[in-house]
């Protein structure tokens, strides 16, 4: 065995180790008091159910809260969204989301191993293209979420 394959196989056993982590003992789990924006979806394909709640100053995610059920690739995703995005403007947060989701289709290269922290661990699930909306599930949920904040803020109205 290659010292590069002997990489991959650590790697790909931390990133499984993350994952696991993150759906065992999922940060910012449960329910939010006064929450600016609450949203739910399901994945009709698979059954996983995320809802995303999120309370902000006007300006910056004070507080994020998730909740649902679902596949280890959906709660550890939603996990690692509520840890990276929590004091992010919404703007920054928006555009995190939009850029995330890209990389997952595959419409975006990721950047360099190490720069998304616990989020590399997703890296692998764009070769399983039916598990991609297990991890962009409450990412959807998020920049839904905040498009509709932002627009609120701005005086708009998001049907």
């Amino acid at each position: 065995m290659s010292a590069t394959d002997k990489e991959f196989i650590a790697l790909d056993w931390l990133y499984q180790e993350i994952i696991l982590d993150h759906y065992k003992r999922p940060r910012n789990f449960g329910t939010l008091e006064s929450a600016n924006t609450v949203l739910e979806e399901e994945n009709p394909y698979c059954g996983d159910r995320i809802v995303v709640q999120i309370k902000t100053d006007g300006e910056r995610i004070t507080d994020i809260r998730f909740s649902g059920r679902g596949c280890a690739i959906s709660q550890a995703s939603a996990s690692m969204m509520t840890e990276r995005v929590k004091g992010m403007s919404l703007e920054e947060a928006l555009k995190f989301a939009e850029d995330f989701r890209e990389m997952m289709r595959g419409e975006k290269p990721f950047p360099p191993e190490g720069e998304l922290e616990d989020l590399d661990a997703l890296r692998g699930v764009r070769e399983f293209p039916v598990r991609i909306k297990c991890a962009t599930l409450a990412w959807d949920l998020l920049q839904r979420s905040l498009a509709h904040l932002l627009a609120s803020k701005n005086g708009g109205d998001l049907k």
